[in-house]
This record gives C-alpha cells, sequence and structure tokens, in this order.
C-alpha cells in the first residue's frame, strides 16, 4: 500500500510498480516532489521508449473474472524462439499465458474457494525454474505462482508441444501452506504475495523466495520433486525485516499505513551469479542479501518517501503526509515492487526497478570485480551503480504506455524474428482505454534494443553509445 498516493484513475486497491531503488548505498538526499518526475537525476529529463504489442485489457469486476493484471515471467522456447511465451498473473483471474504477438494462447483459471466463506485462489506473483528434475518425466521448467487467497504455491510445468495449452498444474495435492497455521488465518489473507525463484548453483537445488502480505516476513522454499511427478516444498527458513527504522535526526520512522499493516515485501529477483536477493519492501526501499537468508539485510536504496510521517484516514483509506525530513532517496517513489535483471557483457549486470509514484524505470549496473564484502563464495557482491531510467510512453492512440506498473520482467536473449534483440515486458496499471470506469489493466512488450537505447547500452550490455532501433 502506498502511503501517499493521490487519486489515480484505477481502483486504489491496484498494485503498482516496483520502483527498483538507487542501488548506489550513498548520503540520503532530499526527497524529491511526488509529482509527476520526468526526472530521476535532478538534472535531465529521462528518455521516453514504446511498446511494441500489448495484451488485451483485462477488468477486475465481475463481467471480466475478477482478473487483474499483476506480474509476468517470459520463457524462451529454445527450440522455436519465435515461439517463446510470455506467462503472467492475472489474481482471481489465474494465469494468462501469451505468445510474442500479445495474443493470449492459454488461460488458466486459479483455483475455487474451499468453502462458501473462504477466500478464492488468487496468483499474485509468477516466476520460472529451469531443468528441475521430476520423476517420472526427466527435467522439466516450471512456473512457479503465489496463490494469495490460498496461500500456497502453485506449479505448473511448461511444454509448448502440449495439446490443450503450454501449462500442465503438476502440484503436489499435499502441497502445505506457506504461513498460515489453519483455514481461518488463510483468510485474514496474510498469505504468500511476492515471489522469486532460485537454483543454487553450489547444491543444485531449486527453491523459491515468498514474502508474506502485510507483513515484513520473507521465507525461503525448497521446491520437492515426488515420486509421482508433482511437485511440492518445504520451508527451509524465513527472516523479519525491520518495521521502524531510526532515521539520521535520531527519531524512529514506521511507514503509514492501515492499522494493524506492516510494510511488506512483494517484488523480488535473485542475482543467480552470485546468489544474491534483491527485495522491494514498498514504502521502505530496496533490500539486499543472500538468497539463502543466511545474513544481515542491508538497505541499499530508499524510496523518495523514506522518513515522511503520515496519518492514516479510515475514510478514505490513504495516508496523510507530513513534513519531509529529507531523509528519502531520489531514484524512486513508493511503491518500490516489481524488480528483474538485464545481464550485459563481462558478468556485468543491470538491475531493472519501476517506481510507481512517478511511472519512471530505473536501472542500476552491477558492475563485475567491483565488490563490497557482502557475497557468497568469494566475499564480494559488485557494487550497483545508477545507469540511468527511463519512462514507457504511448506508442499511439490505441498503444497506450504503463502507469503504475506493478511486475516487470526482461530476457535478454534473441527471440527470433519479433525481437531479435530481447523482450521487456512490463504490467500497465492504467491500461486505456477502458470501458465506462472498469478498472483496466494488462501488459505491455518492449523491443529491449529500445530499453538499451534509452540507457546507452551497446546491443551486448557494455556502456558505449546508443543503439538504434526501426520497428
Amino acid at each position: 500500500m502506498t502511503p501517499f498516493r493521490t487519486a489515480r484513475p484505477t481502483a486504489a486497491t491496484l498494485a503498482v510498480c516496483a520502483a527498483l531503488a538507487t542501488l548506489v548505498a550513498a548520503a540520503p538526499a532530499p526527497a524529491a516532489p511526488a509529482a509527476p518526475a520526468a526526472r530521476q537525476d535532478g538534472s535531465r529529463p529521462l528518455p521516453a521508449v514504446t511498446p511494441r504489442a500489448e495484451t488485451a485489457t483485462l477488468y477486475d469486476d465481475e463481467q471480466g473474472g475478477n482478473a487483474n493484471a499483476d506480474d509476468p515471467a517470459i520463457w524462451r522456447n529454445p527450440a522455436a524462439p519465435d515461439d517463446t511465451l510470455v506467462i503472467a498473473t492475472a489474481k482471481e483471474g489465474g494465469l494468462r499465458v501469451y505468445g510474442l504477438d500479445a495474443r493470449l494462447v492459454q488461460s488458466l483459471p486459479a483455483p475455487a474457494a474451499p468453502g462458501p466463506d473462504d477466500a478464492p485462489g488468487r496468483f499474485n506473483n509468477v516466476d520460472l525454474v529451469h531443468g528441475l528434475r521430476l520423476s517420472p518425466g526427466g527435467t522439466a521448467d516450471l512456473a512457479v505462482t503465489s496463490d494469495r487467497g490460498h496461500d500456497r504455491l502453485r506449479i505448473h510445468r511448461i511444454d509448448p508441444s502440449r495439446p490443450g495449452g503450454p501449462l500442465r498444474d503438476v502440484t503436489d495435492p499435499a502441497a502445505p501452506r506457506v504461513f498460515s497455521a489453519d483455514q481461518d488465518e488463510v483468510n485474514e489473507q496474510t498469505t504468500a504475495y511476492g515471489l522469486a525463484t532460485w537454483t543454487d548453483r553450489r547444491s543444485g537445488r531449486s527453491y523459491a523466495l515468498v514474502s508474506r502480505r502485510n507483513r515484513t516476513s520473507v521465507a525461503l522454499l525448497e521446491l520437492l520433486p515426488t515420486r509421482s511427478g508433482t511437485v511440492t516444498y518445504r520451508k527451509v527458513r524465513s527472516l523479519d525485516l525491520p518495521s521502524a527504522f531510526r532515521l539520521p535526526d535520531g527519531t524512529s520512522w514506521t511507514p503509514c499505513g492501515e492499522p494493524g499493516e506492516l510494510p511488506q515485501v512483494e517484488g523480488m529477483v535473485v542475482d543467480p551469479a552470485d546468489g544474491t536477493l534483491y527485495a522491494g519492501q514498498e514504502d521502505v526501499g530496496i533490500w539486499r542479501m543472500p538468497a539463502d537468508l543466511r545474513g544481515k539485510p542491508v538497505l541499499v536504496d530508499r524510496v523518495r518517501e523514506y522518513g515522511v510521517p503520515g496519518t492514516y484516514d479510515e475514510e478514505s483509506e490513504e495516508c496523510a503526509p507530513g513534513k519531509d525530513p529529507g531523509f528519502g532517496g531520489t531514484r524512486v517513489s513508493a511503491d518500490v515492487e516489481g524488480l528483474t535483471l538485464l545481464p550485459g557483457r563481462n558478468g556485468d549486470r543491470y538491475l531493472l526497478a519501476s517506481s510507481q509514484g512517478d511511472d519512471t524505470f530505473a536501472a542500476y549496473a552491477r558492475r563485475a570485480g567491483r565488490g563490497n564484502g557482502t557475497g557468497r563464495g568469494n566475499g564480494a557482491v559488485p557494487v550497483p551503480v545508477y545507469a540511468g531510467g527511463f519512462r514507457v510512453t504511448a506508442a499511439s492512440e490505441t498503444l497506450d504506455g504503463s502507469e503504475v506498473c506493478d511486475g516487470a520482467a526482461v530476457l535478454n536473449e534473441p527471440l527470433g524474428s519479433r525481437y531479435p534483440g530481447g523482450l521487456l515486458v512490463v504490467q500497465d496499471g492504467n491500461a486505456t482505454p477502458a470501458q465506462d470506469g472498469r478498472e483496466a489493466t494488462g501488459f505491455k512488450f518492449v523491443d529491449l534494443r529500445k530499453v538499451r537505447g534509452a540507457l546507452g547500452l551497446t546491443n551486448d550490455g557494455g556502456k558505449i553509445g546508443t543503439e538504434k532501433v526501426t520497428e
């Protein structure tokens, strides 16, 4: 929940894009205005990129099946890159699978409510696991989804040759709840929320890292194939991030929110190169920690609203901000949510984030060989450096950009004739034109070459010049 969100064309419950924070651990600068910000560095306007395609609009009402676009993942078909799939969550609307032309390939419903007074299934975030060994059936690629409604994970096997659609549910019927003790606790909906997957290169074991709605918890779950060919999981350990913070002036600050709710985490991504987890605590900033949850989390950036006091108004369900003490960051505005990684050359990686508060995206370079002593194995994690930002804006009157974005996914690999330079998929929390004021969302497909050009990156991710893109 964004503490100081102004009224927007979509409903207040709309999920929004993770403002991937200034991963440069620098001294805090005075908070930037929360009004539409075209600049992240305070000096020049951000470049704009336009989408090439968009999915059909989803509507979060009874007529639309309560479908609300949230989080995407991109699965590359190694045998036929033109047949690459985008797998995306639609909350109570279940899962959607799209082709590179943004047309629907498959739609899977979320599980029904177990009882008349219970919560229905609600798919929140999705990520991929490659090459998990199943028995029987050999290895398989999986889509792993957090089911916020049931407090469970749902696991689908990806098989593009399967009649009826590429996804098949292989969740073990006995898979446990993630956080809740019983159905009554599930119905309170402090349940599985954000999700990122991770395969430990040392052990070969695969995991899902899952956050808890309205709490600060993150849990590490090991994915376990069963003898019957299904997949279950077990909780390895969990970690609680802070909910209150000591400010530089000596005072204590807690982000404003609905009574009883703590500042939650949603957007997460693991860098597979060194097993580093980046987690976006929505009203606070970006945390870095080992993906095995052993070790101390480090707050590497703060949202602009960090430290701003607020008063919750029950009637409007919003927080009225107080005076800004100037302890926030400068790159992103709350909420900070979906995070994704763009591999570059020579071991460099770029952490991309969407800043919900000002509808922008930020990129941070993780330079190889420039460590700060908090990694695993060699004891060093590349130091993140702000590499620029961009906006996703309308390509035409009928193909709009991305606003209040909740999730993003990038794949820096050739994807056939449509996206030979890779693909960025972003959620659009305010799809237009909408019908009769209905809450409308969807996903935008952006040629990754345009993003690299906006960031001044070469085709392989080097910071040299720009790359022109023609439609």
